[in-house]
């Protein structure tokens, strides 16, 4: 062994543990190379185990180990996190407007409308976590900094719903609407502060939680490359696994048992959740924040526009650096796209930020600049998506929804594609994705793109299905049975098998390394405007079809005295334009990142 080792350090000339590439480039018998090798690739693993990797620390600021922290142990309290969040934001999403309508006694469209108001705050406020945990404080600080608020507001929303002096005294608001009194003044004021108040917390928890488990996995190294990909494939699976189990036990405590005592199991849940997080503190990687990069690209676009009447040189003479731009674990070579922007490289004489912009801060203002269209035609394809979910549940009312004898309410309806969500995502990680690695060499098993695409194809293909089975339905002489919508709830679920991690983890691995949690904000936002985009849509197309005294397609009474069927077939359009449009940027895309598996070092290499 000692003979080994002394060729080890013989063949690697003192370099690190590297070896010939080639057998040929080494003088000893086959036997003894093969032993070389072997022990090379042992010494390197132990080396690079204990190698800290640039810009990460652990939660007391020291340089991290790679055999304590990180890893798929240090993942796994993001997943424990992400379930009990689900379990408390997505079945109280789907049940507020019981509790507005039935407890605050609100009209219709104000209950709809403070509904629709939270979701869109909660992203807008998870760009604010984004920007505070990629520019100022690590994630997992902001996770615990903010965290508590969810609980504060989940808190006081349960005090108020056990206090009757706190809400709108009891009555039924279908038969004695003109005698039921709408919460106002200082109740009013305490519902929407502590709505709000969990809101802004769960916004920017909502930011962190990705990107501080994908910085568990180091994407240069073979092994965990494969290991964050599957990490966002198991990150939807536990969005899904909560909401399953939200939408039986959470909503159960809710309608039956009291609003007071299911928000204080949802507090309790939150209050658990934060714990976990404490607990997992001492296997974290943190990315340690090096300033704002929103201002840094704000600097190129400053500099490039005051340069604009410049031309540009051959060769750009840069700033003087003394290390890497924050943000960056490497300087960035030029690229010939955008060149507008290397203008900002010019140097007139002048020092500065604000006057001279290295290479690397032009370049990295282009990746989120070349990401921008892939981002815009990503939320026109995913329009479909929220319209074929909520109007195939309502389709799914107006089905024989008896199965032997077990009959399923409307709203348990929800657990059918969520259902179909988890089985897939157990298929697709444990048994496609390693059969397509081999294959393509992705480590993904196929692109980002890629799966995106074909989530979007899923969708078109669903509101087809979708359309033809609410025709069948509407000219059926009994009462169609629910099985019907089985195909459309299967594409359903794989459309968010594929579109929804892929689009996270797209934009996870080609951010930079400063801009991760502002990146994953970026997609809860982009979900976030496509509903929007999508109430627009139905509202047009309302618009459009009335005609005087007849309402719109889809403002009849029941689905029976509308035209869903008609509407289904305008989102298809729709989804198909947004496809091409999707499909034309995606194809000029260039990764940053490169998908493929890093190579391994083998002892069969020739």
């Amino acid at each position: 062994m000692l003979v080994v080792r002394g060729l080890i350090a013989m063949a690697s000339n003192g370099k690190n543990i590297l070896l010939p590439c080639r057998r040929h480039d080494f003088q000893y018998p086959d036997h003894l190379y093969i032993s070389v090798v072997r022990e090379a690739t042992r010494e390197t693993k132990i080396f690079s185990s204990t190698m800290a990797i640039v810009g990460f620390v652990d939660w007391r600021g020291n340089p991290i180990n790679r055999e304590v922290h990180g890893g798929v142990r240090a993942a796994g309290f993001m997943h424990f996190l992400i379930v009990v969040i689900s379990m408390v934001s997505i079945p109280n999403l789907l049940n507020w407007v019981t509790y507005l309508r039935g407890t605050m006694h609100m009209g219709v469209s104000g209950s709809a409308t403070t509904v629709t108001n939270l979701a869109g705050a909660t992203s807008g406020f998870a760009l604010i976590g984004a920007f505070l945990s990629d520019s100022y404080i690590t994630r997992s600080r902001t996770i615990l900094l903010f965290g508590p608020l969810m609980f504060l507001g989940y808190g006081l929303l349960a005090l108020q719903a056990y206090l009757p002096s706190l809400h709108p005294p009891p009555c039924n608001i279908e038969d004695e609407l003109s005698n039921c009194k709408v919460v106002h003044g200082w109740n009013a004021t305490l519902f929407y502060a502590a709505l709000y108040v969990s809101a802004f917390g769960e916004g920017c928890v909502r930011a962190c939680m990705p990107s501080l488990g994908a910085d568990q996995f180091d994407y240069e190294d073979p092994s965990e490359s494969r290991q964050q990909s599957s990490f966002f494939n198991w990150f939807t699976f536990g969005i899904s696994f909560g909401g399953f189990v939200g939408l039986i036990f959470t909503v159960w405590l809710e309608n039956y048992k009291g609003w007071d005592i299911g928000l204080g199991f949802c507090a309790i849940l939150i209050l658990l959740g934060l714990l976990g997080v404490v607990a997992g503190l001492p296997f974290y990687r943190n990315k340690v924040p090096e300033g704002s990069p929103l201002t840094r690209m704000l600097q190129v676009l400053v500099v490039a526009f005051r340069n604009r009447r410049f031309e540009l040189p051959e060769r750009l003479e840069e700033a003087q650096e003394s290390s890497v731009e924050p943000g960056s674990i490497k300087k960035l070579s030029q690229t010939n796209s955008l060149r507008f922007l290397d203008k900002a490289c010019i140097n007139r004489g002048k020092d500065g930020a604000w006057s001279l912009c290295s290479m690397t801060k032009v370049e990295e203002t282009k990746i989120v600049l070349r990401m921008f269209p892939l981002f815009v035609s990503s939320m026109i394809g995913y329009i479909s998506n929220p319209i074929l979910f909520t109007f195939t549940v309502q389709q799914g009312g107006m089905t024989n929804t008896r199965l032997g004898k077990i009959h399923v309410s409307p709203a348990t309806l929800f657990i059918i594609p969520i259902t179909f969500q988890m089985v897939m995502l157990v298929i697709y990680d444990q048994f496609i994705v390693p059969f397509l690695r081999r294959r393509t060499g992705y480590a993904s098993g196929i692109t980002h793109l890629q799966r995106i695409g074909i989530g979007f194809v899923s969708m078109i293909l669903a509101s087809v299905i979708a359309a033809v089975v609410e025709r069948k339905r509407k000219e059926a002489a009994v009462q169609m049975s629910l099985f019907w919508l089985a195909p459309q709830f299967f594409l359903l679920g794989v459309a968010d098998v594929t579109s929804f991690p892929g689009l996270l983890e797209l934009f996870n691995s080609e951010a930079l390394r400063g801009m991760k949690s502002i990146a994953a904000a970026l997609f809860w936002c982009e979900l976030g405007l496509a509903s929007l985009l999508a109430t627009f849509l139905v509202q047009a197309v309302n618009r459009i079809t009335r005609h005087g005294h007849q309402g719109g397609w889809l403002e009849g009474t029941s689905l029976n005295d509308s035209h869903l069927d008609l509407f289904y077939w305008i989102v298809t359009v729709v989804g198909l334009v947004g496809f091409l449009n999707y499909l034309y940027w995606a194809k000029k895309y260039v990764y940053h990142q490169d998908p493929h598996i890093v190579d391994e070092p083998s002892v069969d290499q020739d």
